[in-house]
């Protein structure tokens, strides 16, 4: 037998066990309002969804760089042709390299 919409709904909302309370002008409870409704939804679908939806786009904005072309040119540039190690990174490879064998 399958199940109906609003079962899933009801153990969707049991599963939930976080609460966030927060409080808002009047203005901006009736725009969430008319937009929720808008949607059809109810007022706590519509803020969850908004909510997480906004908190992804925000994960991704900081968590991914963006390059102008002549950026991702000189990136690609120095993985293709890295530079010679300078002689005091020389140094200092071959000392590390003396710690580990020893």
């Amino acid at each position: 037998m399958a199940r109906s919409e609003a079962t899933d709904r009801i153990e969707a909302r049991r599963a939930r066990g976080a609460r966030f309370s927060f409080r808002v002008d009047v203005e901006t409870k009736a725009l969430v309002e008319r937009a929720a409704e808008l949607e059809r939804r109810n007022l706590t679908d519509f803020c969850l969804t908004a909510l997480a939806g906004a908190a992804r786009e925000t994960i991704a904005r900081h968590e991914t760089l963006v390059l102008s072309k002549r950026d991702r040119a000189v990136f690609f540039d120095a993985l293709v042709h890295p530079p010679q190690p300078a002689s005091r990174l020389r140094r200092a490879f071959k000392a590390e390299r003396t710690h580990i064998e020893s």
